[in-house]
């Protein structure tokens, strides 16, 4: 195991974190002010002017692997050579869509792209990469624990040479935005067949007759417009059959190959959040006064400092190794350190990003900073692509199986 950056994440390590300085943190007040002007649901101004200044200077698509790379697109970057620039990107919450770099875009690129036939990577694919258009992906559903893919109930049924989708789906980011034009649809397409074989995922045009952007829900009170965690309906839903991924029963398959490198980018974002509420953090500490001498000084703060510190480098290396194992040895057999991380992330910024608030006093849990939206983000990935629970299960039953 190297982590040493190679010399080309060196330079856009450089050139990404002087792109945050001059236009990305500079910018996320005027981000705010435009979403909070007229329609919340409508795409901010600034984050288009962004992306054409990111597409110019080359910072495009860092996420996309030489395996999938695609009509010129993509640095071509192994795993553990995008974590750092990922983690950079991750320290605003307008960052990753700026550079097109953003969930859940880059997973269902990753989809399409590996599953995809040629029609449906030119249809959809290629827009998504060149940030014309946004998507979402719509597996969980309020009906059932969706933590266990098989409960799924929407279905997804032949009828001539076309499938016919029914179901109801929540917690679907990005579907908020009038830029997203499509959904990648998991449901079951033979409900009898065997416990792993029974799901698809399908194509859904967002503007296909049965779609329906029902309510948008809150996290904490924050709606993220216009990105969004919606409840949709899908009543009726016709689309081609040539809009099927891979074929009927493949859908689990397809899901898991999606939702490694997913959940990876995750825990890199993550880390740069807990980095940047560190940093607040130990600002904040060194300027207030409190009993007579800086609140840095106060040994209760040292600590908290200390272990924010072990904490977020603890995470930082496991991240590391995870992306060094899915570059050698590939996602599956990478598993178990998939899911080591994406417990021990969220859990690590949710502490981090609280002792943060606590030194700020009262403003930490206003919107003055960025920790209370932070904090949100990060407790929301403890659900987010798996629970905790679930993840945790699956190392213990990896762990174990050695000893069969």
């Amino acid at each position: 195991m190297d982590f040493e950056f190679s010399p080309r994440t060196q330079e856009l390590r450089e050139h990404l974190l002087a792109f945050m300085e001059q236009h990305i943190y500079p910018n996320e007040a005027v981000f705010h002010e435009q979403v909070s002007e007229g329609d919340r649901w409508q795409s901010a101004p600034i984050i288009e002017e962004l992306k054409e200044k990111a597409r110019a200077e080359g910072l495009w698509n860092l996420w996309l692997p030489e395996d999938i790379a695609y009509e010129g697109h993509g640095e071509k970057l192994k795993i553990l050579e995008y974590a750092p620039l990922c983690e950079i990107m991750g320290r605003s919450h307008i960052a990753p869509e700026v550079f097109n770099c953003s969930a859940p875009d880059t997973g269902n690129m990753e989809t399409l792209l590996r599953f995809g036939t040629e029609e449906q990577k030119k249809e959809w694919a290629l827009p998504l990469l060149e940030g014309k258009i946004r998507s979402a992906i719509a597996m969980t559903e309020p009906a059932v624990a969706s933590s266990d893919p098989t409960n799924l109930q929407t279905t997804i049924l032949p009828e001539g040479d076309e499938y016919v989708i029914n179901g109801r789906k929540w917690w679907i980011s990005g579907v908020g935005d009038p830029r997203c034009k499509l959904l990648l649809v998991m449901g079951k397409s033979n409900p009898d067949g065997e416990r792993h074989k029974q799901h698809a995922i399908i194509i859904v045009p967002m503007d296909a007759p049965g779609v329906e952007v029902i309510r948008p829900l809150t996290i904490f009170g924050y709606d993220d417009a216009p990105h969004g965690h919606c409840e949709v309906g899908l009543t009726d839903v016709r689309v081609p059959a040539s809009n099927m991924l891979l074929g009927e029963g493949r859908g689990f398959e397809i899901a898991q190959g999606r939702l490694g490198p997913g959940r990876i980018h995750h825990c890199m974002r993550t880390i740069g959040q807990a980095e940047r509420a560190l940093e607040a953090a130990c600002r904040r500490a060194r300027e207030r006064v409190a009993f007579g001498k800086p609140i840095a000084e106060q040994g209760v703060v040292k600590q908290q400092i200390a272990e924010s510190r072990m904490e977020i480098d603890q995470a930082r290396l496991l991240t590391l190794h995870a992306a060094w194992r899915m570059d050698t040895v590939g996602s599956k057999e990478a598993r178990k350190e998939i899911g080591m991380i994406k417990v021990v992330a969220p859990q690590m910024a949710c502490r981090v990003i609280d002792r943060a608030m606590q030194i700020h006093g009262g403003g930490g849990i206003s919107d003055d900073f960025h920790m209370a939206w932070s904090y949100s983000w990060a407790r929301t990935l403890r659900l987010a692509d798996g629970p905790d629970e679930v993840h945790t299960d699956q190392v213990a039953r990896l762990e174990l199986r050695q000893y069969n």
